[in-house]
C-alpha cells in the first residue's frame, strides 16, 4: 500500500508530529529543506517528514522555526509542551497541488 502525501503547515501540527520533527532533525532542518510550488505558483519551503504510512512536508516559515525551537528547549528542560500552541487546520492533500 502507498503512503499518503501530505502538506502540513505549523499550525496543523499536533504536539506529537513535532515531537517527531524534533526527533527526526535533534540538530534542526536548515539543510534538509525542500521546496515545491503550490496551486497559487508560489514557491514554498518545506522539511520533509516520513512516518510509518505518510510522508510529510512540513512548511517552513519563522514561526516553525521558533515552535521548533521551544519544543527543544522544553524536551532539554523536561517540561511538558503547551499543546495550545498548534492551532487546528486542514491538510492540504496532493491532489489539491
Amino acid at each position: 500500500m502507498a503512503k499518503r502525501f501530505v502538506i502540513k503547515d505549523y499550525k496543523s501540527m499536533t504536539p506529537d508530529l513535532m515531537a517527531l520533527l524534533v526527533e527526526a532533525y535533534p540538530e534542526g532542518f536548515e539543510y534538509d529543506t525542500e521546496y515545491f510550488t503550490n496551486a497559487k505558483g508560489e514557491r514554498v519551503e518545506a522539511v520533509p517528514l516520513e512516518t510509518e504510512d505518510t510522508k510529510y512536508l512540513i512548511k517552513v516559515s519563522t514561526t516553525l522555526v521558533q515552535k521548533f525551537e521551544a519544543y527543544e528547549d522544553d524536551e532539554d528542560d523536561d517540561t511538558d509542551s503547551d499543546s495550545d500552541d498548534f492551532e487546528a487546520a486542514e491538510d492540504v492533500e496532493d491532489d489539491d497541488l
